[in-house]
């Protein structure tokens, strides 16, 4: 499985996604986006991608510095939905509107939409809640998708069965296990 995860503490929880995985290979986010190309476009069709982080409509963000607001560059977008369109739906994307990048490009698999991970995107999106439930909210989000992976549950059954496992029913909760879709 090839992970494309870019370092980011605000982030961090979703390591739980391929930690201990025998066949995870984390990219280096560091490379060039022709070089990136060129490490997609050599993983084979059958093998599952991972993209974790933070982004947008337009792709995967990149910053060489996470104790810094703002990013440094798009390190997964346009230029490699070429490549992720061979892998079928064989994909899953956790960041901000992966799924927007997702219907631009005409790629399938696992996406979320718009997933809270900061506080500032709690005001943003008018959902009260406290740091501590937002850093145990995330962990468990993480670590559920990682036990249904595990356990080889297909793709396009993830969206319901993370429903079913949010016993919490907060609005934070509702809103991040509304936000995961099968594309």
């Amino acid at each position: 499985m090839l992970v494309i995860h870019p370092k980011d503490r605000t982030t961090a929880m979703l390591t739980a996604l391929y930690d201990g995985m025998p066949d995870a290979r984390l990219l280096d986010c560091t490379l060039s986006g022709k070089a990136i190309a060129h490490v997609l476009s050599h993983t084979p069709q059958s093998e599952r991608i991972m993209l974790l982080g933070h982004g947008c409509d337009r792709g995967l963000f990149w910053r060489e510095d996470d104790t810094k607001d703002g990013f440094d560059r798009i390190v997964v977008g346009h230029s490699h939905a070429y490549h992720l369109r061979r892998h079928g739906g064989n994909i899953v994307a956790v960041f901000c509107n992966a799924d927007l990048y997702a219907k631009t490009e005409g790629l399938h698999g696992l996406y979320t939409g718009m997933i809270i991970s900061e506080m500032s995107e709690a005001a943003l999106y008018g959902i009260k809640t406290t740091q501590d439930e937002l850093d145990r909210e995330n962990d468990l989000f993480a670590s559920r998708l990682r036990s249904l992976l595990d356990k080889e549950v297909p793709l396009h059954h993830i969206p319901l069965r993370m429903k079913e496992m949010d016993d919490a029913r907060t609005p934070l909760t509702t809103f991040n296990y509304n936000n995961i879709h099968y594309l």
